[in-house]
């Protein structure tokens, strides 16, 4: 599909001259290499990815700029990975979730740059957690433009297939050829995404509770959806540290509203949900954002984890 050349960034230029001839010449080869027969997509991490996927099927290739198992807030990128964005017919990504991500694509002069923030409404969730300001002021990494903008709509299927509606017809704009088979693909996608709405709606609908604890402030989307709320140990950044005042409320609203589990998440160490629930008397278990898939995790694809979730959500909330 990618027959056209494009010009290398300056700052890949530059990196590359820095690690010399060798590498220029094996970056070559890599971008030789990328230009496929096939509709090129560059994506920032997993969701990105799998939606890219499922809507794009035999005409895309895909490629995701975050591995598997890495901590996508914090991704740099290689100078390969600079050169294979290039290179490539569209990018998909969330602005303001990767900073890496937004220079290399506002570097770049590709004319399919696909933001999913812009297809759907980011909300503020996690800048204040049960009242608490959360403790992640000055951790340095900016997820948006306003303090507090939550980038998790994946984990609302509502929002996803929104954006999946919204990538579909970017997909067949830019590759007009294969225009039914995105329209195709992307309604399939919706409604799959609509049933994995119905089964967390009613499965979450009659519970003994509605409070759930997570290390990470990533579900707000979702507890907003199905009428829970989320209790985070700290904010939007899945890393930053709980203040001790944070810890001891956490501690007390666990006992007050019968809180029995704190959920941690796959990519990050689960130390602080195991040292709360420890001095709180209660149980771990996952919650995972799908932020990435490895071999931890609960399922091999977005579907499968998604329903995993649900599972330990209605067991944790003591469903009916």
């Amino acid at each position: 599909m990618n027959v056209r050349r494009r010009l290398i960034p300056a700052a890949a230029v530059t990196a590359v001259t820095t690690l010399g001839l060798g590498t220029l010449t094996a970056c070559a080869t890599d971008r030789a290499e990328a230009q496929t027969s096939k509709f090129d997509v560059v994506t920032s991490f997993y969701p990105m990815a799998f939606l890219a996927e499922r809507i794009g099927g035999s005409h895309v290739h895909v490629t995701s700029l975050t591995s598997p198992g890495q901590e996508p807030h914090d991704l740099e990128l290689s100078t390969k990975q600079m050169v294979q964005l290039q290179q490539s017919d569209a990018v998909l990504y969330l602005k303001h979730l990767q900073p890496a991500v937004d220079d290399a694509v506002a570097q770049s002069d590709l004319k399919t740059k696909i933001d999913a923030a812009s297809l759907t409404t980011l909300k503020e969730h996690g800048a204040e957690v049960g009242g608490h300001a959360a403790a992640h002021e000055g951790d340095g990494h900016e997820h948006s433009e306003e303090s507090g903008k939550d980038p998790h709509f994946w984990l609302d299927p509502v929002k996803y297939a929104e954006v999946a509606k919204g990538v579909g017809a970017a997909f067949a704009k830019a590759d007009p050829e294969h225009a039914a088979d995105y329209r195709k693909n992307t309604t399939a996608l919706v409604r799959r995404l609509g049933g994995l709405d119905t089964r967390f709606r009613q499965g979450l609908a009659d519970t003994r509770g509605k409070v759930f604890i997570t290390t990470h402030a990533a579900f707000g989307y979702l507890a907003e959806r199905y009428g829970l709320t989320e209790e985070a140990v700290s904010g939007l950044d899945p890393e930053s540290e709980p203040t001790a005042g944070r810890v001891r409320d956490l501690e007390k609203m666990a006992r007050a509203d019968g809180v029995t589990t704190v959920f941690y998440e796959t990519l990050v160490s689960d130390r602080t949900a195991k040292t709360i629930a420890e001095d709180a008397d209660l149980r771990t278990d996952v919650l995972d954002p799908i932020e990435g898939i490895t071999d931890r995790s609960r399922g091999k694809d977005y579907f499968a984890v998604q329903e995993a979730n649900l599972k330990a959500l209605r067991t944790a909330l003591g469903a009916k």
